[in-house]
């Protein structure tokens, strides 16, 4: 129970905060007070800090003070028919750090709700009562206990679980579920499936309505692990949403990118810059084919030709490194090469591996793209937009490995709830980005791509054509070159799915590129064979080097 009061000791107007009972037994409300006095010693900008707390006969409270012009969620929503989604974000974010706070001191509040997050005058949310409930306040015991180190996480999750009531409470205005006692909503998401309606007060933008939903699904498994989880991608969300903060989505990579580069430079680089620093003489084709064989080294040299250095001198974007090779020389090469971190950078074990599978998938793309390049076309063009199409999935793997973890596990499919409930598809890579990270991966290598001078046309190039829509011709180069990477990139997926639904897929991939293309499904078959072949050959060579 939450309380306005006054304090007439110190003149203050105050926040009460009582259990719902009464404590009939001595010793539990003196574990109630030692949880609380434990919580009270935390302090935070987000957390309210504790004025007094004790027991009155068996009622345990925490008093804190309420600043002039602060007001609970609750008073604010009954006074107010609606509010911002992005201030809904902030507030939501405010209250996380706090609470992140808080849980990884080994404790967690247990009573997050409206009534419990204090807005102030500034625009700020701050959490308070934190500590009353006991037995989701700290852990009792020998902390190396792994029993109590699972109680301890299993209320933190409630209070993060709790967190994304909150956010669909405030942006619906209306209690979740219909239920206005959080831990009753709680209970019935076991069996009750709660989503962001769309007749709401404010229209949701599309990744914060992943975010929430994500935060607040039946499936424990699929919601954020922690509140540091929640708050990125809620941070991430805002960065890219407000028009007031400059860079947009790269904001995401902003304090990495000069420390870490773009990607790394893939194993045995060091031994190929070498072998082109004596290659002054040899024709240009055998320099840029061993230029391909690397994603990083590639877009490196995109990034370079492209800035303001040299792309101010240009009619247009330079979309191949046959002409960035032209404008910068072979020494402007060992320059680009010499700017990328070694191989893998900061990852580890099987973030490793994932990156590897991830760039030997975009260099498959590429090769792919480049056998389906009809005449009038430069192949190169087409090779490097196939593999651009997954630079947004490159930089997660590489700059957020535990977030792209988070990412596949909800694009897998989970188990329904019950013994013979169907099994829940996963999520699309698209909303499993924009729940984790609230941006969606073409977003994220648009904004790389606009940082490194890239111009309308070759933005536009690298993004996939949507699959739900029908393919029509181009009416430009950049057009014909985005299409055909679409189609290697669809073409490459088709051979990754089981072998069951396999031969369906490659055939709908047939169908929608059949008028542009004029591919029957043999040739696209052959295509692929072929594309594999010229990878195989490209990781032996790089095998064989030391």
């Amino acid at each position: 129970m939450a309380w306005l009061a006054y304090d007439q000791r110190v003149q203050l107007e105050v926040m009460l905060m009582l259990p719902r009972a009464a404590i009939g037994d001595a010793a539990e409300v003196a574990k109630w007070l030692d949880a609380a006095r434990r919580m009270a010693r935390l302090q935070h900008p987000q957390l309210a800090p504790v004025l007094d707390l004790g027991a009155y006969e068996a009622w345990p409270y925490v008093v804190c003070e309420r600043p002039d012009g602060a007001v609970t969620l609750a008073e604010w929503m009954a006074a107010r028919p609606s509010t911002e989604p992005c201030d809904v974000a902030q507030w939501c974010a405010d209250a996380l750090e706090g609470l992140a706070y808080v849980h990884e001191a080994g404790m967690s509040h247990g009573d997050i709700g409206l009534h419990s997050l204090m807005l102030d005058k500034s625009g700020h949310v701050q959490v308070w009562g934190q500590g009353l409930i006991h037995g989701c306040a700290a852990v009792d015991g020998d902390p190396a206990d792994a029993q109590q180190r699972q109680h301890q996480r299993a209320d933190a999750e409630r209070d993060v679980l709790a967190m994304g009531l909150v956010m669909h409470g405030v942006l619906a205005h209306a209690p979740a579920l219909g239920e206005p006692d959080l831990p009753a909503a709680m209970g019935r998401l076991e069996r009750d499936i709660l989503r962001l309606p769309w007749d709401l007060p404010q229209p949701v933008p599309e990744a914060l309505r992943a975010i929430v939903n994500r935060a607040t699904d039946r499936h424990p498994q699929r919601r954020y692990l922690n509140a540091r989880s929640l708050l990125r991608a809620l941070q991430g969300w805002r960065q890219v949403h407000g028009a007031q903060e400059q860079g947009g989505a790269l904001a995401l990579l902003v304090d990495r990118l000069p420390q870490l580069g773009h990607l790394p430079a893939r194993p045995g680089l060091a031994q190929r810059v070498k072998q082109l620093a004596g290659m002054e003489q040899q024709p240009l084709e055998q320099i840029v084919d061993l230029v391909l064989q690397d994603p990083a080294l590639s877009f490196e040299l995109l990034r370079v030709v492209n800035s303001a250095q040299f792309g101010a001198h240009q009619d247009g974007s330079v979309g191949t490194v046959r002409r960035a090779m032209q404008l910068i020389g072979v020494q402007g090469v060992r320059r680009a090469a010499s700017a990328l971190r070694a191989w893998p950078g900061p990852l580890r074990g099987g973030q490793v591996q994932r990156l590897e599978r991830a760039l030997q998938r975009a260099c498959l793309a590429g090769h792919a793209a480049e056998l389906l390049t009809p005449a009038g076309i430069e192949p190169e063009g087409c090779l490097l937009a196939a593999q651009l199409q997954h630079l947004g999935r490159l930089l997660v793997l590489y700059h957020f490995p535990d977030d792209a973890v988070q990412m596949q596990g909800l694009m897998s499919p989970a188990p329904g709830p019950g013994a013979e409930a169907a099994v829940v598809p996963g999520m699309t890579e698209s909303a499993a980005a924009m729940a984790v990270l609230g941006v969606d991966l073409r977003g994220l290598a648009t904004a790389v791509v606009r940082h490194w001078g890239l111009d309308a046309g070759m933005q536009a190039m690298i993004c996939p054509l949507p699959r739900d829509k029908v393919v029509y011709s181009p009416k430009t180069v950049e057009g014909w070159i985005g299409l055909i990477a679409s189609c290697a990139n669809e073409l490459v997926d088709t051979s990754m799915m089981p072998t069951t639904i396999r031969a369906q897929a490659q055939a709908r991939v047939t169908s929608r590129y059949a008028k542009t293309l004029g591919y029957s499904a043999e040739d696209l078959a052959s295509v692929l064979l072929d594309a594999r072949t010229r990878l195989a050959a490209h990781l032996a060579v790089s095998a064989d080097r030391p």
